[in-house]
């Protein structure tokens, strides 16, 4: 069984960042970096959606059009925890954000166009970004 834990949810005003930590824990994680790794959330009335997700295998990368140039994703495999850092927020950025490892990425005959969750899944932390 795995574990998530997330952490660093907070207010913030527009334009502000933060950064989101996900611990990750079980006796069936042998190591983190044999797991793709990912972000999601949920914003009020809406489905949960892929925001940012990192491949194991080749390093792929997928950012959603709505965070991309300002969300980064990273991991630190020897702590078995990884990160989402979120700059230049907005408004809409408002959502319960849920970290996932084993996940799978999307592609297509261009390249990565999404990412899906599967069973290990965090509580979920607030984000709320208002003034």
């Amino acid at each position: 069984q795995v574990q998530l834990v997330e952490s660093g949810g907070d207010l913030v005003e527009p334009g502000g960042s933060l950064r989101l930590s996900c611990a990750a824990s079980g006796y069936t994680l042998d190591s983190l970096d044999n797991y793709a790794i990912g972000w999601f959330r949920q914003a009020p009335g809406k489905e949960r959606e892929g925001a940012a997700c990192n491949s194991n295998t080749d390093g792929t990368t997928y950012y959603s059009d709505s965070v991309k140039g300002r969300f980064t994703i990273s991991r630190d495999n020897g702590k078995k925890t990884f990160y989402l850092q979120m700059n230049s927020l907005k408004a809409e950025d408002t959502a319960v954000y849920y970290c996932a490892t084993d996940i799978s990425l999307v592609y297509n005959d261009y390249g990565v166009v999404g990412c899906l969750g599967d069973d290990y899944w965090g509580q979920g932390t607030q984000v709320t970004v208002s003034s």
